[in-house]
């Protein structure tokens, strides 16, 4: 995954998707430590996260333990210097860098390159 970060929060957020990059919002909408859920073409949702070095990253918003769309809404958090947000329901830990569960390794969900035009 990579990750783009600007020092003002001007243009677009986009995620690579399928065979291109679809554009989900403007970056000024995204807020440090909150979440914003986007539908992508293909009817899949994606969870985008700004921390507080303005860094974009973004998940699958489907917590795989659930099956409930919540995870932009979930807190984020860091553990041994591992970003990660923790799902609203019941606490699982996601690495938004790889996805994994920290909290059960066999779980995943999916990460979307994300660029910031």
């Amino acid at each position: 995954m990579t990750t783009d970060t600007l020092s003002a929060p001007v243009g677009v957020v986009r995620i690579a998707h399928a065979d291109g990059w679809v554009t989900v919002c403007d970056r000024a909408l995204l807020s440090p430590g909150r979440g914003a859920a986007v539908l992508l073409p293909d009817g899949g949702q994606a969870a985008l996260f700004m921390d507080r070095s303005g860094a974009v990253r973004a998940i699958g918003n489907r917590d795989p333990f659930t099956g409930a769309y919540v995870l932009s809404r979930g807190l984020l958090g860091t553990a041994d210097g591992r970003p990660f947000v923790a799902s609203p329901l019941l606490k699982q830990r996601f690495d938004l860098a790889t996805g994994v569960c920290l909290d059960d390794e066999e779980v995943s969900v999916p990460v979307y390159a994300v660029r910031v035009e």
